[in-house]
């Protein structure tokens, strides 16, 4: 009898551990659910338009703090899809370049105040491509024909395969991201301006907040045109182009120092914007708004802040392509501003 007994509790003890297992991992499980962000609101990519204009009707409106969940297109709107190939390219339809989700009025937002985008979860989907297209290009003289590749996209690993040989690190961003400008006119969102527009950073990614000046009552924020991988400048004209699923907050910060235009900071830095028709005009805003943030909002004078810049602020060249304005940025380390 004593085999038979020691068999019955070990196969009970095995049974324990099994449910001991099972209950463990619905833990886990649950935590994950309870850790997930809940939006407040969810737009499809159809919710879309691709101008900048005050006079685009919102198509939600939402408090300060409210949690968006969006889907966006790709930049070409659909016309370059898994199965495209270099037809479809040479006879792109350029009138629905960027379509973008929104916008998003936010019932707080005044004229002067500033709009804080919190990129709260960026996710990547299964496809994307990137082009050389005729014309567009910083080097469009040296490279007339036109090119396409389609990449399949690891979601899980975050990675997609170069020319079947170099594997790349994805880091998925929004290239365009913007309040509307103040003007009823339907303005090209192919070049970054005041507004934000078509910054393509690739620092804005998920755990970034970007600051952003109202322009008009309620702000009216949109995103989309969304990349998976680019470099600084985007040189070719196009990044890895793809749908995503972004989920962000918008918080309406009032009585702050007035910015002319985008801001934005990670865990790591605090960087400004610049735009011109030159690098040189856009450099030069550049530096002048990180002096202007750092004087109006630290203990330090222009002339301190002018040579401290010098010192350890980075700019670096984030658009050249988006006629006809160019992008320049300016990262200053958040270990000196502790210091200050």
């Amino acid at each position: 009898m004593r085999p038979f007994l020691y068999n019955v509790i070990s196969n009970k003890e095995l049974i324990m551990k099994k449910l001991l297992l099972i209950v463990i991992t619905i833990g886990i499980w649950s935590c994950a659910e309870d850790t997930a962000i809940k939006p407040d609101y969810v737009l499809s990519a159809e919710q879309k338009h691709n101008k900048f204009s005050s006079a685009i009707p919102p198509v939600l409106r939402v408090s300060t703090g409210s949690v968006i969940k969006v889907d966006t297109h790709e930049a070409s709107d659909g016309q370059l899809h898994r199965e495209a190939n270099i037809d479809d390219l040479k006879n792109i339809d350029f009138g629905p370049i960027h379509p973008l989700t929104g916008p998003v009025y936010v019932e707080e937002a005044e004229i002067g105040d500033i709009l804080a985008v919190d990129l709260l979860d960026i996710e990547l989907h299964d496809y994307g491509w990137q082009a050389i297209v005729p014309g567009f290009g910083f080097l469009s003289d040296r490279f007339p024909d036109a090119r396409l590749t389609i990449y399949k996209i690891n979601t899980v690993a975050g990675t997609a395969t170069f020319n079947d040989k170099v594997e790349l690190k994805l880091n998925p961003f929004p290239g365009v991201m913007g309040v509307a400008p103040e003007t009823a006119e339907m303005l090209s969102t192919i070049p970054p301006r005041a507004n934000g527009g078509n910054m393509d950073d690739p620092n804005l990614t998920e755990g970034t907040t970007v600051y952003f000046p109202v322009f008009v009552k309620g702000a009216l924020f949109s995103i989309g045109d969304t990349h998976a991988i680019q470099g600084l400048g985007e040189v070719c004209g196009t990044a890895i182009e793809t749908p995503m699923t972004i989920t962000y907050r918008l918080r309406v910060l009032k009585d702050k120092p007035a910015i002319k235009e985008p801001q934005y900071e990670n865990d790591e830095i605090y960087a400004v914007t610049g735009f011109g028709e030159t690098i040189d005009i856009a450099t030069k805003k550049a530096v002048n708004y990180m002096i202007d943030h750092l004087v109006d909002n630290y203990d330090i004078t222009a002339e301190d802040a002018y040579m401290l810049c010098s010192l350890v602020g980075d700019l670096k060249i984030a658009e050249v392509v988006d006629v006809p304005n160019m992008l320049v940025t300016m990262h200053f380390p958040k270990r000196i501003l502790r210091q200050l």
